[in-house]
Formats: C-alpha cells, sequence, structure tokens
C-alpha cells in the first residue's frame, strides 16, 4: 500500500509502537493520546525475548538493552519460600538476554522519542468525539474542536477503549477477575539474577529492571472489586502481604510510601469477532486485554504494532490488510489471554491450580515462534 496519512487514537505502548512501525514505512502518522502530561505509573515491566525480537524489528533495541537489565531465567518458589524451578528463557539471538525489565517511565520515553524520531505528530490532551468512515476515508472530530482526514485510524486506546465501543458496540467488554496486582519498587540486591515467582493464594514476584532498582509484584483475592484511598495504602499492602514467603515478609517492611503504591484490579477480555470496521481497526488491550500471569501484555501489543503494519504494507484496501492482521494474531494472543486467566483462577479457586514452572515454560516455547 502506498504511504498512508494514519491516525492512532492512544499514546500508550501499543500506539507509540504502531506509530514507530508505520513511520518507518513511509506513512505520516498523528496520535493523539487523552492525558494532557502524558504520564505513566512509575513501577517496571517485563519485556521477553519476542519483545526484544520486535524491537530489533523496529530499530530500537539498542535503547531497550541501554534503558533495562537483561536476565534469563525465571525462579518458582513455593508459598514457604523454597525454590522449586528455575526455568530458562529462550534468547533470540547470541549475546541478547532473554528477558528484560525496564521502568515504565525509561520504556515511555525511548518509545515517545523513537515514535517523534519517526515523524509522529502526537498531541496531548485529545480526544476523538466522533469517527466518521465515509468509505474512501475516515473523518474525526476533536476534543479540541479541530477535525482531520485520514485513510486510516488505529485504535489502541486500552482496555476501556472508546474507540472499541464506537465502532464495534456488540463486542465483549472487559470482565473483572476477581483479583488485583499491588506493585512497588524497591533496591535490587546484587544476587537477584531472575524473575522470582513465589506461588500461593497471594502470588508475588520481584523483577529486575535497572542495576540497582526492582520492583514487586503481588497478585491478591479481591472477589468485591474494592477501591483503596491513597492514604494508608502501604499499610493495606503491607498487610496482604503478611502470609506470604518469609523473604517476602521481610521486603514488605520497607513498603512505607502511600505514593509509591500502584493498585490495579485485574480484568481479561478478547474480541472473538473482527477486530476493525470499515478503515478503523483495533490493537493491544482494546481487543486482548490480558492479566500478568505470564508477563505478556505488552509484548502482545508490540507484535500486533509490528504486523499491522507489515499487513498494511502488503495490501492495497485496508479492510483486507485488518483482516490478515487479525488472521496472524488471535490464536498468539488467545493463549496468552486464557492461559494467563487460568493461572489467575487457580490462585483464586475459581479453577484447577496450575503448575507456574510449566506455564512459564510452554509460553516461552510459543512466544520464541515467528510472528
Amino acid at each position: 500500500m502506498d504511504a498512508q496519512t494514519i491516525l492512532i487514537i492512544g499514546g500508550g505502548i501499543g500506539g507509540l509502537t504502531s506509530a514507530i512501525a508505520l513511520g518507518k514505512r513511509g506513512h505520516t502518522v498523528a496520535i493523539i493520546e487523552r492525558d494532557p502530561d502524558w504520564s505513566v505509573y512509575g513501577v517496571g515491566i517485563i519485556q521477553q525475548s519476542n519483545v526484544l525480537r520486535a524491537a530489533h524489528e523496529l530499530g530500537i533495541l539498542d535503547s531497550y538493552l541501554t534503558a533495562g537489565v537483561g536476565f534469563d531465567a525465571v525462579e518458582i518458589f513455593a508459598p514457604n519460600g523454597a525454590r522449586v524451578a528455575r526455568v530458562p528463557g529462550h534468547a533470540v539471538a547470541p549475546g541478547l538476554p532473554a528477558n528484560l525489565g525496564i521502568g515504565r517511565p525509561a520504556l515511555h520515553k525511548l518509545l515517545g522519542d523513537a515514535a517523534k524520531a519517526a515523524g509522529a505528530d502526537i498531541r496531548l490532551g485529545v480526544t476523538a468525539t466522533q469517527i466518521e468512515d465515509t468509505g474512501d476515508a475516515v473523518v474525526v472530530t476533536f476534543s479540541d474542536g479541530s477535525t482531520g482526514r485520514f485513510d486510516m485510524v488505529v485504535g489502541a486506546d486500552g482496555v476501556y477503549s472508546d474507540t472499541r465501543a464506537a465502532i464495534l458496540p456488540d463486542a465483549e467488554v472487559p470482565e473483572f477477575t476477581g483479583q488485583a496486582v499491588w506493585r512497588y519498587n524497591f533496591p535490587r540486591p546484587a544476587e537477584l539474577n531472575a524473575l522470582q515467582v513465589y506461588n500461593g493464594p497471594t502470588g508475588v514476584g520481584l523483577v529486575p529492571i535497572s542495576e540497582t532498582l526492582m520492583y514487586m509484584y503481588a497478585t491478591t483475592p479481591e472477589p468485591d472489586n474494592p477501591r483503596y484511598e491513597t492514604t494508608g495504602i502501604a499499610a493495606t499492602m503491607r498487610a496482604k502481604l503478611a502470609n506470604t514467603a518469609p523473604a517476602i515478609q521481610s521486603l514488605a517492611r520497607d513498603i512505607t510510601e502511600d505514593e509509591g503504591v500502584v493498585y490495579r484490579p485485574l480484568v481479561a477480555m478478547l474480541v472473538h469477532g473482527p477486530w476493525h470496521r470499515g478503515r478503523v481497526v483495533l490493537l493491544g488491550d482494546a481487543v486482548h486485554a490480558t492479566t500478568p500471569h505470564l508477563g505478556q501484555g505488552a509484548g502482545m501489543a508490540i507484535e500486533d504494532s509490528i504486523v499491522l503494519a507489515d499487513e498494511i504494507a502488503k495490501a492495497a484496501p485496508p479492510e483486507e490488510a485488518f483482516t490478515a492482521y487479525r488472521a496472524r494474531r488471535f490464536d498468539r494472543c488467545r493463549y496468552i489471554v486464557e492461559k494467563s486467566l487460568a493461572i489467575c483462577h487457580g490462585q483464586i479457586g475459581k479453577g484447577p491450580p496450575v503448575d507456574n514452572a510449566k506455564a512459564t515454560a510452554d509460553m516461552f516455547a510459543v512466544v520464541a515462534l515467528p510472528i
């Protein structure tokens, strides 16, 4: 397809990597992001081998490696703290780590810088109030009163996507799982050279994200989907860790800053039908929101971005490109959503317990396959 004018709705990981992939192919890209401050919460994220392969394809691998810290295994611990397995990752090339931990602010900056370098025009504090597909173009009215005409629109606006609601009003919607995740940053011990996963009713992980920093995540049963006030939330998180392994209880004493706690109820969703309508297409959490139990939410969005740009390059009609993009992505994304949700349900008694070591090894094998 010749160079197109493309609007991306959402300036998160999926939107930014789409801008990079499309911009490098010669398309004119604009991004709108509703948050005027373009902020991200200050904890970390796991990027596995498939993401490093994608980063290489996007031309940003060196930035990734500089901004984060690599590690090559996942260690699984029993609820009492005994290590039961060390699962090696799959490096995509010699000399590369199998996994990368990176702080979200660092990731956000490197993706934003790369999107701008690829030519993206980024407008903050702006939303799309109307999307009209005229057949030969998409006319978008923005919240600042302006309008724009685009060859296609990419909805990368997250799990509660307004774009999805506008173009696919009958599609699946996010469902609360009964579980939530808590996150907090700590100094990284020198001996932490893997993602450490502690099993139990409260699942806990320790993730290196720099030479000096790691973060803890903890998944807890929250059947009534409560909301917690910022004041006192550090004490609440400490209390949630009261019956975990001794090493985790020891770390929990240092959870003291309310502002450092990030709490999020976990939802899941998979759109089984089309991922587009006309010249408007969706990607990332807007069509396949996963719980974080396999660490692949961002990875799936980044892979979406590359496959979408690839199919747009191959096909003349946008709908043909969008159909081919979904066909390449659906089974892989369904695997991540369903297997992650099975771990979640096993932890809270809504399903049989899952062997985390086997689930992790199986996932590594799946995502090592080409996209």
